[in-house]
């Protein structure tokens, strides 16, 4: 990857490193560190996707957020689409079909009342950054599945009393008179 990058981008790559071959070990270890959740594959893919679009070396930031979407597996929605899912879903949330699992946790995690009342421009960062979360999750392996939200029993365990229940009865004679 620091091949690619010496190459494509010679003389940004010598302004920020320089011949000190200690800066740049400073540099590589760093980005190893952070980039070792990816495969070899997805790196090399990353970095040739950057060197494709951009001008410019890539900031650590640019190269995560390249890696993600190079090695993003199959059925994972862009974190844009997959906030408007999120924000359409009718309710009972747990019951509905949805893309990734992914999707649903995160606006799980995020909020559904924020999402549904929030504007996006407060609301999809934050959504962003949950969802990045479980996609970072899915990339290191993990099957996230939607867990169905507990039934509610269908009588109460306690039984109202018979005063109770002429209080309730007496109210509802006051609604229809």
């Amino acid at each position: 990857m620091f091949a690619l990058f010496q190459i494509n981008y010679h003389n940004q790559y010598f302004s920020a490193f320089g011949d000190n071959t200690k800066s740049e070990n400073l540099a590589k270890n760093l980005w190893l560190n952070k980039l070792s959740q990816f495969s070899d594959e997805t790196i090399c893919g990353a970095a040739e996707k950057i060197i494709a679009d951009n001008d410019y070396l890539p900031t650590l930031h640019k190269m995560l957020e390249a890696c993600r979407q190079v090695g993003m597996p199959k059925g994972l929605p862009t974190p844009r689409n997959a906030y408007m899912e999120a924000c359409n879903k009718p309710s009972p949330k747990a019951a509905q079909d949805w893309s990734h699992a992914a999707v649903y946790l995160a606006g799980r995690d995020c909020g559904w009342h924020l999402l549904a009342n929030e504007i996006e421009r407060k609301a999809f960062p934050l959504f962003n950054e949950c969802y990045q979360n479980y996609c970072d999750l899915v990339l290191a392996g993990d099957q996230l599945t939607i867990e169905p939200p507990k039934e509610l029993p269908e009588t109460s365990a306690k039984k109202a009393s018979h005063q109770q229940n002429l209080e309730q009865l007496k109210k509802l004679k006051q609604l229809i008179d």
